[in-house]
This record gives C-alpha cells, structure tokens and sequence, in this order.
C-alpha cells in the first residue's frame, strides 16, 4: 500500500490515512491510551504509549506479530506455537497524525489522537484494535472490532456448526461424555479466530480463557485470559488456502504420517486379551475384510477399568506373550498400537517409581499432588519436567523396541487437573492447554531421537495451536453414538483442518451408548471413507468392527472399507499436499465460493481434497438429499458418472451402498487395485480415472509416492511425483504424464490403466509417443480404457475423438 502512497502530497497522504480509519474510531478506540513515540529496534517497530508499549513484527508480508506490554512488564518471547524465523522486515513512517508501519503486505496504521491500531491489506482495512489491551478483576483482554456482517470460525472443537459469532467459548480443554449437535466446550480448544473476511487471529499464550465472538452483539471480538502473553498474530491470504498455508508456515507443518495411518481400524473398548485381540485379527481374514492396525485400549494393563491405570505393562495372565502377539499381527500386515494416559494411580505398579523419580507434578510444599478421579486415586506425570519427560520416554522405548508401531494418548486434556496443582513452569490453569502439546512433543522427539527411521503415529485427544507439527493426530472425543453424534462430525473436522489439525476424525459408529443401529452405524463408515482416518472405535456393548455385524451391515461396511483402500494413491498424496503446504484434507465449500455467504453454514457437504465432493447421510431412512454443486466446476456421480451442472442445487437418490459423492470434472482420480492391507499396495500399477468435461480446455493432476515409512522422504529427495496434465481442443484430447524423481528414489510408477469417463462417442484412435495402441469403447458407459507404460520422463497420449 505505501508505495502508492508515495506519490500524492503529504496532506492528501495525511488525509487519506485519516480518510481509511474514520469510519471506525468513533467507536473502535482506547480513549485511556495516548501516543508517546515509534521507533525501529532489531526486528520491531516499537511504539510507546501511556499505558505500555507495542511491539510488531513481521515474519513474512503476509503474517505480522502485535505485542502489548504493560508498563511494568517485560517482554516474553517464548511462543509453544510459533516456529518460523523473521522473514521480513518493516519499514516505519510517522506524520503529526498517524504512525504507518509497512510489511510489504499487511500495513498497521496508527493514529495518534484518538489512539488507533488498525491493519490493512491491499489497501483495504482487515481489522482493527477496539480497546486492546486492557485489565480487569479476574482478567486480561485484548479486544478488536469487526464488521456487521462477518462470520466467524475457529477455538478449535466444537459441535457448533460453522458460523461461531455470537458465542462466548472458553479455552479450556475438557472432555463431553455422550455430547450431539451441540458443545460449546469440548477436548481441544485453540485461541484461533477465521473470518469469512480471509484473516486468521492467533493469540500466542498458553493459559486458560475464552474467546468472546461478539456474544454481546456489539461488532467486538475479544480474547480474555489470566495470565501471559498480550501477543497474537494476524494472518491474512489471498485465498483460503494461502491462508491455510501461510498459518502452517507460521506454526509448523503437518508431518507424513506413516502410509498404514490411512488403512482401516480395529478397535474398540476393549480387547480383554491377546486370544481375543488374535481371534478378532482372524475374522477381519476370513471375511477379506481390509485392516492395518488393531488398537489396544486400557485392558492391556489391567482387568478392570479403575485401579490399574499407571500399570504400563502388559497383564501376563490375559497377555502372556505380548511380543510374540505382536510379531504375529505384523507378519500379518497389522500394526500394534497402545493406549496411555499420563495418570499413575496410587494403587498402580508404577507408583512408587514415579514418586521415587519425582516425575509426579506437585502440590504447594513440593509433595506428589494426589487427587480422586473415575479411574482411582491418582498423580499426574509432569510433561514439562526434564526427568519425567525421560522417564515417560524410555517407558514408550521399551514398547517400540517390541515392536509397538503406533501410539494413543487419552485424557490428555488432562481429564481432571486441579487448580491447586503445580507443574514445574507453572500452575495447572497456566500449563492446562499445552499438557497434550507438550505430551506428544516428548513422543515425538524420542522418536526422532532414538527411532529417526520411523514415522510416528501419535494419536492424542487433546492438544494446542501448533500441535500438528509433532504429528499429533486428534479426535474429536466421546461421540454419542446417534445420529445427532454424527451430524456434528464433519463440522468439527472442517473447522480444525481451517486450524491447522488436517487429521482431525471421529470415532465411527459413534462410541458412547449403547443403541445398535446398523444403518447409523453404515452411514458413518461411509462419512468415514471421507475422513482423515479411518477408525470405527465404541463401548464394547455394541461391536465397532465390521466383523461382528450381520451379513448384510457387513458387506455395506466391508464396501465402505475397499473404497477407502482404493482411494489410497488420492488419499496419501492429499497428505503429502497437506505435509508440503499446510491445506487441509477436507475442506468446506466455501473454498470454492469465498463470496458466497450461503455456503459458510454448510458442512454436511465438502470437498475431500480438491476434486471429490461428498455429502454425508445424517439422518435415518432418507431417500433424498438436497446437494449443491459449486459453480467452479461441473461434477460427475462417482458411482453412475450422471453430469450436475455446476452452481445448481439438485436432488440426489440416496443409495444403501454409498452417500453422495462427486468427481470435479477435468480431475485425475488415482485408484488402486485391491489389497487387505497398505503392505500390499502396488503402486507400480494404478488405475487412473480421467473425468472429461467439454468446458475444460486444460487440467492437472499429480500422484505422490514414497516407501511410506521413512520420515522426511520428500526433504531427502526419496519421493517420486508423476504429474498429469489433460488438454482439450474439440477433436483432440490430450495428456501428458511425466515423472519427478527425487534425487534418492527409484521410480516405482511403471503402468496405468486409464480410465476416460463421458465420452459420448467411440474415438478414432489413442496414440502414445507416436505409437496406436489397443484400447476398449464402453458405450454404456461412455468409457474408454487403455494400459500405458511409462516412460523414465514424459509419456504423451493423444486421443482423435470421433465429433458426429
């Protein structure tokens, strides 16, 4: 903005700043705060008040940093979220009237009398301070003012819906047994703010709160919290997505899970022993259902649910070879994951260790603070305390070296978490939204540590802003199993993958209650296809696995399951997408229509990565369903290749066997052949589904592939991609694949079997490099299929279409 600035006198600069702030600070001001000075410090712009002291930075054009210290305060560097480095610098210029700091994107105008912080982006104003900084009694706010008409997003998990404003949401992560279509409070709160205006506000502090979205009515957003950091960081974007990847830049990305992570579940609560763990493994066999993992809940410590938490080792008498049960699900394709909580009970086998290496976190005279919870009379393992951080880890060690391939952190709000309660860097209230944070950052780096060949799986319930970057995968707590349980499902996913947890998921069929649904439970295995992990997860009363169902739910489920597998080359290079940029894996519809205020409520329809529209069946016995086609594309049913124009809302059949799902037309759909589980995925020879749509001249599509092990294989050059690019002239359709190689991989992409979808008429010819080749016209169909090999670089297919 101030380059254009530079031209004009300086009273018509003058002017026109004062022009740009007017509207707003007759009522968005701190009539308490007056100007003293500015001034360039390091990588600040600092400026003096009355009161205390503003500190901004920049770290790129399109991320700026505001501080406020009260005077008397100092300054607090230390951010749990923030990882990126300076990248920008500012520039500052000051009048008699305002003070213009410039970032080469987001400007901050301040004017001097009425004191006013406000921020603009390509000259238009984004957002600006109300009072700021100010204290109360009980606490610290800093309050903005936002427009009439915005709509809000963000504080991590709730069962809200999409729009927020209007709620007063406190930042306390706690868990809600048995919760449905509404939760105001639930495991993993996040001090993030969206507006339907493309900025993003992260307050940078760690302790407890709550987000005011305007409650009052009065146009004002407001973060309150006890103690810490007046600190928070405006991100702004073009688009959704830069956004998405400019916070993730900011707050770290998203590691590539191991490849198994999008495989399919076993689980529930939960496996009593190592026979029944076996005998449930045998039947997914025999029924040539597809799984990769079988999750261990608490009774692989213990025969009751109270008493024996802490234990963390296995129960001999109900799992008496507990590595050679291991070994045997591996042979088999099938991982081992455990579950943990960081409570050691007073009656647990681990009690007077963890008290003898004072691990516990304390009370006021230094002593193990010992408290009553479900489980039993408890302590607390404190995360933030070198030696518990060790302690807790060579636990984990000892479990990996046996051949433990993942890991489940529960209650890791934590669950109960008295005031009273000390950790070694602070009280409970201080420490309480960073505890699974920090929990999974110590798994994490062990893992990087001692196991630097493994990818982690770190499933955990509760966590903080930046958590992603450690691998954590959340899920969105004790779901009611109903059909309200699984209306809020996909709201709670889309609103945490716009805050950068991409791999939030639910447990499918729902887990708390005992209702026995089978067309409930179908329904949300086939959300779940849809869903960042796939993991059917519930109270032992009524089975979670396919498995146990009766025939028919069975081979329903077993669709839901092979459709999942099928999807994996779309599904892992949406995660390398996520791993590299920060965009989410589901994503709502107003990506595609950012202007379009009637699709910033919607979430039961979504986009699953770019080019698979999907719209989850909620209710029972619905024959019908009203579906919108964004108008950035035509779409075409996955399943009857039926063409729905684009910006129109149509009534959809609904169908036993699959919720409504839709191929943007011009997209690549990678699928693969059959497996029973990841370890037999054969990339060497996909399917590729091309879907042709007359009104596309030009598309792109690319497929991701590695050894789905190796962490970091993309920043070591142990990565192919094979980029497709389609071309369309009238009598000619084109395309092109060629391969990227890192500079340590071997392509494993050998052969396609292409599949072209809406061609009205059987083509004259396919040539590949110069070469016809063979191919098969479906004319019910209106399909033509044919087999390419690649080339070590670039492979071109023309097809002459026969235009009667």
């Amino acid at each position: 903005m101030i380059e254009t600035l530079f031209n004009i006198t300086t009273r018509q600069f003058i002017t026109l700043i004062l022009g740009l702030v007017i509207f707003q600070t007759a009522h968005s001001q701190n009539l308490d705060r007056t100007f003293k000075s500015a001034e360039i410090e390091g990588e600040f712009v600092v400026v003096n008040t009355n009161d205390g002291q503003y500190r901004f930075k920049a770290y790129t054009p399109e991320i700026i940093e505001t501080s406020f210290l009260p005077t008397g305060e100092t300054f607090n560097a230390e951010s749990h979220a923030v990882v990126l480095k300076s990248e920008s610098a500012l520039e500052l210029i000051e009048n008699e009237a305002s003070v213009i700091i410039d970032s080469k994107g987001i400007d901050v105008i301040i004017t001097k009398n009425p004191f006013q912080v406000n921020y603009f982006f390509h000259d238009e104003k984004i957002i600006a301070e109300d009072l700021g900084y100010s204290k109360g009694e009980e606490h610290e706010k800093i309050s903005l003012k936002i427009k009439e008409y915005e709509l809000l997003f963000g504080g991590g998990a709730r069962a809200l819906g999409m729009n927020r404003r209007g709620h007063k949401l406190e930042l306390y992560n706690r868990a809600d047994y048995g919760y449905t279509t509404n939760s105001k409070l639930l495991n993993y709160t996040l001090p993030i703010v969206l507006s339907s205006e493309k900025y993003m506000l992260h307050f940078d502090n760690a302790p407890i709160g709550s987000l005011d979205l305007d409650s009052e009515h009065s146009n004002t957003l407001t973060y309150e919290t006890i103690s810490g950091r007046k600190t928070y960081q405006l991100i702004v974007g073009d688009t959704w997505e830069e956004m998405m990847s400019n916070y993730t830049l900011l707050t770290g990305r998203q590691p590539l899970p191991p490849r198994w992570t999008l495989g399919n579940f076993s689980s529930r609560f939960g496996y009593h022993s190592q026979q029944e763990v076996l005998e449930t493994i045998n039947k997914f066999k025999e029924d040539s259902i597809p799984v990769d993992a079988v999750i261990l809940d608490l009774y692989w410590f213990g025969h009751e649910l109270k008493g024996t938490m802490g234990n963390l080792e296995f129960v001999k008498d109900s799992f008496p070879t507990p590595k050679k049960m291991i070994s045997s699900l591996e042979k088999q394709g099938v991982k081992t994951v455990l579950i943990t909580e960081p409570f050691i009970l007073t009656t647990s086998k681990k009690w007077q260790e963890a008290v003898s290496k004072n691990v516990l976190a304390t009370d006021s005279l230094g002593n193990p603070f010992k408290y009553d919870f479900y489980f039993g009379n408890t302590g607390l393992v404190d995360v933030f305390k070198e030696a518990s951080k060790q302690w807790f880890w060579n636990i984990y060690k000892e479990f990996i070296d046996m051949g433990v391939a993942g890991w489940w952190g529960d209650l890791g709000e934590p669950e109960v978490h008295p005031e009273a309660l000390q950790h070694v860097t602070g009280t409970a209230n201080e420490t309480h939204n960073i505890y699974g944070h920090t929990w999974a950052k110590i798994i994490s780096e062990g893992y990087k540590r001692d196991f630097a060949e493994v990818r982690p799986f770190i499933l955990m319930r509760a966590g903080a802003a930046g958590s992603q970057r450690f691998g954590l995968i959340p899920w969105s707590g004790d779901v009611s199993r109903s059909w309200g349980g699984l209306k809020s499902q996909s709201a709670i996913s889309l609103q945490m993958g716009m805050q950068g947890l991409a791999y939030m998921h639910s447990d499918l069929g729902g887990f708390a209650g005992d209702l026995e649904d089978d067309e409930l439970y179908v329904r949300w295995l086939q959300y779940g296809v849809f869903q960042p992990v796939f993991r059917p997860h519930a109270q032992e009363a009524v089975a979670s696995e396919p498995v146990f169902k009766k025939a028919e739910t069975k081979a329903l489920a077993k669709k839901a399951v092979e459709l999942r597998y099928a999807l994996l080359p779309y599904n892992y290079t949406l995660s390398f997408k996520n791993h590299t940029t920060g965009i989410p894996l589901m994503r709502p519809l107003f990506f595609e229509e950012n202007q379009n205020y009637k699709l910033y409520n919607i979430s039961d329809t979504y986009l699953w990565g770019r080019d698979i529209l999907v719209s989850t069946v909620t209710d029972s016995g619905l024959e019908e369903k009203e579906v919108y086609f964004p108008i950035t594309s035509n779409w075409y049913d996955f399943y009857t290749g039926k063409k729905y124009a684009k910006g129109q809302t149509r009534t959809i059949q609904l169908e036993k066997d699959h919720i409504p799902t839709f191929i943007r037309g011009g997209a690549f759909i990678p699928l693969a052949k059959a497996m029973q589980n990841t370890e037999e995925y054969k990339v060497s020879a996909l399917n590729v589904h091309f879907y042709f749509d007359e009104e596309v001249n030009a598309s792109k599509g690319e497929i991701y592939n590695d050894d789905g092990a190796s962490p970091k294989a993309f920043e070591k050059g142990e990565y192919e991609l094979l980029h497709m690019t389609s071309k369309y002239n009238k009598e000619q359709l084109s395309f092109s694949f060629e391969k990227e190689e890192g500079a340590n991989f071997k392509s494993e992409i050998k052969k396609l079997d292409v599949i072209i979808h809406n061609i009205e008429d059987e083509p004259k010819v396919i040539n590949v490099d110069g070469k016809d080749i063979k191919f098969t016209y479906n004319q019910v169909k209106k399909t033509i299929q044919y087999q390419i090999e690649l080339k070590k670089d670039l492979t071109t297919v023309t097809i002459k279409l026969d235009k009667k």
